[in-house]
């Protein structure tokens, strides 16, 4: 991390998000990711602090696929953005520094109180570990050791200080315990993220003859939507984790979990570059390839 100075006075290092070629290069882009975000998410608002931020806060019920949208574009940006990370991270701080309130036990919480933030971006690196077990190959101890690492590089970048974030594997699984143990319930926005009625409008992006298509099956459509989610947002997500919070996953669910796991290795590494990656990850690959080649 390179230290910027202003005449002789040092100025704050900036963040560096992770390398080209990491693990997380390989894995944020990838369309996989999609499946993995919610059990992250449902993750997050299991925390009584997190949850009555998003629901008193969130625009994720009268704006999800736009909420959605927006979500995973800033986390492409802390992975891919480059110079830009940095600025993406003091966005989201600005924009967190007016959340807050009291939460469901009557306590007051800040959505900038590092317990909380960094839970938030805690809850990443066992989701990834436990999804990659159905959805890719397993990661090697090494592999597990450098996504913990430049997870915590793009925590910097989310402004989260080291002090806030166990700084090794060794430290993280006893703080992910103790606040599964002590913290996490089944919160109302767990409730509503996992329910199998949920509500949720058409989709509004796209071509108007998709949007239109969208809009004549939906009534079929929706319902199965919101029973896979369910069942990604359960299954995917670390059992532990899933026990703490009271969400309960069957034998059968572990099965049909499996073969959906079988399907998805075998197709997605094989699509085309521009099918496997989202957009912003394509472009960051590319020009990571013509400035190596350029190199050379």
């Amino acid at each position: 991390m390179k230290v910027v100075r202003s005449g002789s006075i040092p100025r704050t290092p900036e963040p560096v998000p992770p390398p080209p070629g990491g693990v997380l290069w390989s894995l944020v882009g990838d369309i996989r990711i999609l499946l993995t975000l919610p059990a992250a998410l449902t993750m997050q608002v299991a925390h009584p602090a997190v949850s009555a931020g998003v629901d008193e806060h969130s625009v994720f019920r009268t704006d999800p696929w736009g909420r959605g949208e927006r979500s995973l574009l800033s986390l492409q940006l802390w992975v891919y953005g480059g110079p830009g990370a940095a600025e993406e991270g003091r966005r989201l701080r600005r924009l967190h520094k007016v959340i807050q309130g009291t939460d469901a036990h009557g306590r007051k919480y800040h959505a900038l109180t590092p317990a909380h933030y960094a839970w938030v971006h805690a809850t990443g690196y066992p989701v990834f570990l436990h999804a990659q077990n159905y959805l890719g190959r397993p990661f090697t101890q090494a592999q597990e050791r450098q996504l913990y690492a430049e997870w915590l590089r793009v925590g910097r970048v989310l402004g989260i200080h080291d002090r806030d974030m166990p700084q090794t594997i060794e430290a993280f699984w006893p703080y992910y315990r103790g606040v599964l143990d002590g913290e996490l319930e089944k919160t109302v926005v767990v409730r509503e993220l996992t329910a199998t009625d949920l509500r949720l409008p058409v989709p509004d992006r796209g071509p108007a003859v998709l949007r239109t298509l969208l809009r004549t099956i939906w009534p079929v459509l929706l319902p199965l939507l919101v029973r896979f989610r369910r069942f990604v947002t359960i299954g995917l997500m670390p059992p532990d984790a899933r026990d703490a919070i009271g969400l309960e996953w069957s034998e059968s669910q572990e099965r049909r979990l499996r073969r959906l796991g079988r399907v998805v290795r075998a197709v997605v590494p094989v699509l085309p570059e521009r099918l496997r990656f989202l957009p912003v990850a394509r472009r960051a690959r590319r020009a990571a390839r013509r400035e190596r080649d350029a190199a050379r």
